[in-house]
């Protein structure tokens, strides 16, 4: 299975780690394929950069260690795709969506109410009860 994760459950995962965010990435790149859009990488080093920017290098190289699968976020979309609050978050799930993959892990509430068929859009704690 496919799976992707958004900037904020990566953020977690590198920045605060714990065993439930070790586990997901556990699963998500032994069981499954791990596919990060290149527009995630970029939202998850300008928010390291922001916020904290003495852990930029330790983002950066725990990316380099993270096997996945890097999906182009394509510069023009089709944006009557679907509907989704937060208009910045639009090119996360259409890199998703693009990719073709099955799961799109997030904590992020403005996705709560997007209706597409594919991915199955789930937190992380429903993606480690899940698979």
């Amino acid at each position: 299975m496919r799976v992707m994760l958004d900037a904020n459950v990566l953020f977690s995962a590198i920045l605060f780690p714990n065993d439930r965010m070790d586990a997901l990435i556990y699963k998500a790149t032994l069981d499954h394929r791990l596919v990060l859009s290149s527009y995630t990488i970029n939202e998850l080093l300008d928010v390291t950069k922001r916020k904290f920017p003495a852990k930029v290098k330790d983002v950066e190289l725990y990316l380099t260690r993270l096997p996945y699968e890097l999906a182009n976020t394509p510069k023009e979309q089709d944006v009557d795709l679907f509907k989704i609050r937060d208009i910045d978050d639009y090119p996360v799930l259409y890199s998703a969506i693009v990719a073709n993959l099955d799961v799109f892990v997030t904590g992020d509430h403005d996705f709560n109410d997007v209706e597409i068929k594919k991915p199955d859009i789930i937190t992380p704690a429903e993606f480690l009860e899940k698979y």
